[in-house]
C-alpha cells in the first residue's frame, strides 16, 4: 500500500463464513461445533442445577429454570400439540428450543459472535430430526397407510380433487416442512450476521482507513446504527428459536391429530 492511501474496502460475503479449524490439523473442529459442544455443557449444568435442590419456595436459579420450561411446555408444547399427549414431547422441544436459542444468540455474544445455524449443515440436522420425529410419531399411531393417508387426503374434500390434492398434500406435509423450517432459520441467522459484518466493518473502513473527517463521522453514525442492528439482531435470533420449536410443535400435534 502507497503511504497515505486507503486501502480498498473488501465487502464480506459467503467466505466470511468459512472458519478455520480451532486447531490444525483437525479439521472438523470449527467455531460452530465449538459453540454447539459448549451450549449443550451449559444447558445440561444449567438445568441440573436449577433443579438439583428443588423447593417449594423456589430460589432464583431454580425460578429461571422453571420459568423456561413453563414457556416450553405451556406456550409451545401444550398450546400446539393438545393437552392429552404433550408432555411426553416437552423433553425434546425443551432441548431443542435451548440448543437453538443458545446458537443463535451466540452470534452477540463479545469474543464469540458466530451463530452456529448460519451454516447451512446445522439448520439441515435440526429440521431432519424434527422431521423424522414427527412423522416416526404419525406413523406409530396412525400405520404406514394410515399416515400417508392421514396427511394427503384432506377431509371434506371431494374425491374428484383428490387426484389433484394428494401430490399437492404430500409435497406441502411431507417433502417441503425441512426445507422451510432449516431454511427460514439458516436465513435469517446467516442474513443478519452479514448484515453486521457490512456495518462495522464498513465503520471500521470510514474511520480509520479512508483518511477523510467527513467520512469518518458517517462511519461513526454507521457504527451506531449496526449496534442498533444488533439489538434488532438479538430480538431475531430469539423469535427464530421460538418459531423453529412451535413449527415442530404443531407438525407433531398434526402428525398424531385424529383429524387433519
Amino acid at each position: 500500500m502507497i503511504t497515505g492511501v486507503p486501502t480498498e474496502f473488501s465487502p464480506p460475503g459467503p467466505e466470511s463464513f468459512d472458519l478455520p479449524p480451532i486447531f490444525s490439523g483437525v479439521e472438523w473442529f470449527t467455531k460452530p461445533v465449538l459453540v454447539a459442544t459448549v451450549s449443550v455443557v451449559l444447558i445440561v449444568l444449567f438445568f441440573w442445577a436449577a433443579s438439583r435442590k428443588a423447593a417449594v419456595v423456589p430460589g432464583k436459579l431454580q425460578f429461571a429454570g422453571e420459568l423456561g420450561y413453563n414457556f416450553v411446555r405451556n406456550s409451545i408444547a401444550r398450546d400446539a400439540i393438545g393437552s392429552h399427549e404433550y408432555m411426553k414431547y416437552v423433553p425434546y422441544l425443551m432441548g431443542l428450543f435451548f440448543f437453538i436459542l443458545l446458537n443463535n444468540v451466540a452470534a452477540s455474544v463479545p469474543l464469540v459472535q458466530f451463530p452456529t445455524f448460519s451454516h447451512i449443515g446445522w439448520a439441515y440436522a435440526a429440521a431432519i430430526l424434527s422431521w423424522i420425529i414427527y412423522n416416526a410419531v404419525g406413523i406409530k399411531k396412525h400405520g404406514v397407510v394410515g399416515y400417508f393417508k392421514h396427511q394427503t387426503m384432506p377431509a371434506g374434500v371431494p374425491g374428484w380433487l383428490m387426484p389433484l390434492m394428494i401430490p399437492i398434500e404430500f409435497i406441502s406435509n411431507i417433502l417441503v416442512r425441512p426445507v422451510s423450517l432449516s431454511l427460514r432459520l439458516f436465513a435469517n441467522m446467516f442474513a443478519g450476521h452479514i448484515l453486521l459484518l457490512v456495518f462495522v466493518l464498513g465503520a471500521e473502513y470510514m474511520i480509520f482507513e479512508t483518511g477523510s473527517i467527513a467520512l469518518g463521522g458517517v462511519g461513526i453514525i454507521t457504527l451506531l446504527m449496526g449496534f442498533a442492528i444488533a439489538g434488532l439482531e438479538l430480538f431475531v435470533q430469539c423469535i427464530q428459536a421460538y418459531i423453529f420449536t412451535v413449527l415442530t410443535a404443531q407438525y407433531i400435534g398434526s402428525a398424531i391429530a385424529e383429524d387433519h
